[in-house]
């Protein structure tokens, strides 16, 4: 079966067939570095990565790029509030978007190009938007003849005379029609500009997209993806330039995640319910963050609150127990044979999460393979007889699963130090004389260090307490 994504384009769900056979090619929108990314902002790159892992599993060799909008009027906003240069204010949040990324499990891009490193291709593009008649000069500004472009509002489904009343589009005297954009902004006093045709100025916003699609990945890609809220004009805009300029289809697939609400209202300054993905991941783990993310279908809102993350990290520890299990029996276990039932048990397990999967990035129902997947491994693991094969077999569907959800599902075997080695030994020393009184004790010291026992049929096991 082929992977089904469901094209925004289109608004159906169409097979997956990709430019070049095994390989593909993808864009997302990243974001404008001016302050730490909020917690909306951390829900594309989760997604996208959880999306081209899958296709890496699924065989394909990705070629991935997601860029740096490191101009614009945000940042110079914000570096003259702080008295800062505009290219130290963008280098620090893009490290600090490199640094929160990371520790939410997203692999870097091949590619993080800048605007300031793409202005030459930037204005050679409008150029030959200007040469082709899709773009004109107007008081040191160039903008794009939108009506020009024939498919305009093709994306957001919209006609130019609804866009045309639409409270959403800029008025200004020195457009020729109010439903045309920016494509290269002159220069004010003071700010910083690069040298065009034009005079000095900087790029508008939607240009920079379209310029770094084509130059890292072509004049047609596979996907292009990024937040609902681009999807107009951002994007709508990007394909009027990339098919003016190219007469191509820009993408072939277009995708978009869903809002986040926090604690069931829309998330916004006004409301003061803003919430920085950077001060999240201080407050609880990154990892139950991001599976927190994937237990939602990437085009469904999503509801955030730190109860909803508690639910959450509860669910990956059970996870995470189930395969610790396996791993604790794998050890002491001696080997049964190979009981055909449960291996096909887990190929059944395998196979169902790829249907899910393929099902347009299901992560929410291949979480749910995920949950059966220990439920079967616990049920497995109660038996009196193991085979090391089933045992292995389910620790690589873990190791399988976890890996294109982009978890870590291996608990962390860190040492003991001598103090707490000896009080864990004392105490099984205490339960073998039947001295409950001292060993419940022990546990209670060992909880105070942060060392939380389970007696399970196959021994004791201890794992460090998560704690905020």
């Amino acid at each position: 079966m082929a992977i089904q994504i469901l094209n925004s384009l289109t608004m159906k769900k169409e097979p997956f067939v990709p430019i070049e056979d095994g390989k593909v090619k993808m864009y997302v929108c990243g974001p404008t570095v001016y302050n730490y990314i909020h917690i909306g902002n951390a829900r594309p790159p989760i997604v996208y990565d959880m999306v081209r892992r899958y296709l890496e599993y699924r065989g394909y060799e990705v070629l991935f790029v997601s860029n740096f909008t490191d101009v614009d009027d945000k940042i110079i906003r914000a570096a003259n509030e702080l008295g800062e240069d505009v290219f130290d204010v963008a280098n620090r949040f893009i490290e600090a978007y490199h640094q929160d990324t990371c520790a939410l499990g997203v692999k870097p891009a091949d590619k993080h190009p800048r605007v300031t490193e793409t202005i030459p291709d930037i204005v050679e593009f409008i150029e030959v938007l200007e040469q082709k008649g899709y773009a004109y000069a107007s008081g040191g500004d160039v903008y794009f003849r939108t009506r020009k472009f024939k498919g305009y509002g093709k994306l957001s489904s919209q006609s130019i005379d609804d866009l045309k009343s639409g409270s959403r589009i800029e008025v200004d005297e020195r457009k020729d029609d109010a439903l045309d954009f920016v494509l290269w902004k002159a220069a004010k006093d003071g700010e910083v500009s690069w040298d065009s045709p034009w005079g000095k100025g900087r790029p508008g916003w939607h240009i920079e997209c379209s310029a770094m699609v084509k130059k890292y990945l072509g004049d047609t890609i596979d996907i292009h993806a990024g937040g609902q809220d681009l999807a107009f004009p951002h994007h709508e805009n990007e394909i009027a330039q990339s098919e003016a300029l190219t007469d191509k289809q820009m993408a072939n697939y277009w995708m978009h995640n869903g809002f986040i609400n926090i604690d069931n209202e829309k998330m916004s300054k006004s409301l003061g319910n803003f919430v920085l993905a950077h001060d999240i991941i201080r407050q609880h783990s990154p990892e139950v963050v991001r599976f927190f993310m994937l237990t939602a279908h990437y085009r469904s809102p999503i509801n955030f609150s730190s109860e909803l993350l508690d639910g959450a990290q509860n669910g990956l520890e059970r996870i995470k127990t189930a395969l610790a299990l396996m791993k604790h029996r794998l050890s002491d276990s001696a080997d049964f044979g190979e009981p055909s039932d449960w291996l096909e048990k887990v190929a059944e397990l395998r196979d169902r999460f790829i249907r899910e999967m393929d099902d347009d990035f299901n992560s929410a129902n291949g979480i749910a393979v995920l949950f059966d997947a220990a439920k079967e491994a616990n049920r497995y693991n109660r038996e009196a007889q193991t085979s090391k094969a089933v045992l292995t077999a389910f620790i690589t569907l873990f190791d399988e699963l976890g890996g294109v959800l982009g978890l870590e599902l291996h608990q962390e075997a860190e040492l003991l130090d001598e103090e707490v080695d000896q009080l864990i030994e004392k105490r099984n020393n205490a339960r073998a004389e039947r001295n409950f009184q001292e060993a419940d004790s022990i546990r209670d010291q060992l909880k105070e260090q942060g060392i939380l026992l389970e007696d399970t049929p196959q021994g004791v096991r201890w794992k460090r307490e998560v704690r905020a």
